[in-house]
């Protein structure tokens, strides 16, 4: 009895241990080949042997293969099919807008207006300059007035640069004047040039205005058309630009000569001073330098002349009104 439980003891001892005889692990033909093949991974709780030869251990399946994932803390490698490639970076993105696409809708309509009226602008102006430098044609001759009014004065086109014979002369306008005073004595200014006045006002100047540039020099070209020779009008229009240039050259001596009390303008008189343009020093031409005077009559100055003198207007209009009209 002692000796069956001993032999069951003993059995059951013995198969919790490791086979020593024939359930050993082989080493013989049976045992895990040595050669170029892969030993295969276990299913179970047991390690994978190491391999001896040039084959590779496929990776642990089971939870061996967890627990050396634990472990390691890496993830395991999937089983099964092969791991997916990762995305390209982006890919999806769309690309970002620039210009007037990155603008919000509402700024884009504004932008489109504001484009489209340029344009139209743009194409106006040049269809109006176009009328007005072409012969004259039906549109012109029907819409010649609107056509002006586009034009003067900021956009006139002036073609005498490109005439056969441009202008090669410098024309100087000056201009003095006869000062009454209180006592009744009289006085003369000197020459003002008022032509270097608005040239000085030009010069380093980037938007100079349309006054010094044009109001002179077109009143004295506006003058020498409508006068002969001997500076007598040739019509009404010569009478018209008297009374313009006399107005005009009044207002600006008013700036220099500004009148005490009870002194007033009595007589202006205007002259021209007209210079030869020099040939440049490489030219042969032989041009006279001297210069050429055009001197006009003493105009009487008017009331309506000084529209912008107020009193001294009033007071030379009762002085007139007591001698019965007459200066």
């Amino acid at each position: 009895m002692d000796r069956h439980d001993k032999d069951v003891g003993g059995e059951s001892a013995g198969s919790d241990a490791a086979p020593t005889g024939s359930d050993a692990v082989p080493t013989g033909p049976d045992a895990a080949p040595t050669g170029s093949g892969a030993t295969s991974a276990p299913t179970g709780s047991g390690a994978t042997s190491a391999p001896t030869g040039s084959g590779a251990t496929s990776a642990p399946t089971g939870s061996a293969a967890a627990s050396a994932s634990a472990d390691s803390g890496a993830a395991p490698a999937p089983t099964g099919s092969a791991a997916p490639a990762p995305a390209p970076a982006d890919s999806g993105a769309a690309p970002a807008r620039t210009g007037i696409a990155a603008l919000s809708r509402r700024s884009q309509v504004v932008a489109a207006l504001v484009l489209a009226v340029v344009v139209a602008t743009v194409c106006v102006h040049v269809g109006m300059v176009f009328l007005h430098v072409a012969p004259s044609n039906t549109v012109s001759k029907e819409h010649g007035r609107t056509v002006d009014d586009w034009i003067y004065p900021e956009f006139e086109q002036n073609w005498k640069l490109f005439a056969p014979n441009p202008l090669q002369q410098n024309v100087a306008v000056q201009v003095r004047a006869q000062i009454r005073t209180a006592d009744g004595a009289g006085r003369t200014t000197r020459w003002y040039d008022l032509s270097a006045q608005d040239g000085a006002a030009i010069d380093h100047n980037l938007l100079p205005s349309h006054t010094q540039q044009n109001e002179l020099r077109r009143g004295w070209d506006f003058f020498v058309s409508t006068h002969d020779a001997q500076n007598r009008p040739t019509g009404l229009r010569g009478e018209l630009s008297e009374r313009y240039i006399r107005r005009m050259v009044l207002l600006r001596l008013h700036r220099h000569e500004p009148l005490a009390r009870g002194e007033a303008f009595d007589q202006v008189q205007v002259r021209s001073r007209t210079t030869a343009v020099q040939p440049p020093e490489w030219s042969d031409e032989k041009i006279n330098g001297k210069p050429v005077l055009r001197v006009l009559p003493w105009w009487s100055v008017t009331p309506g002349d000084l529209p912008l003198a107020g009193a001294d207007r009033a007071r030379r209009d009762v002085a007139v009104a007591q001698n019965g009209g007459v200066r």
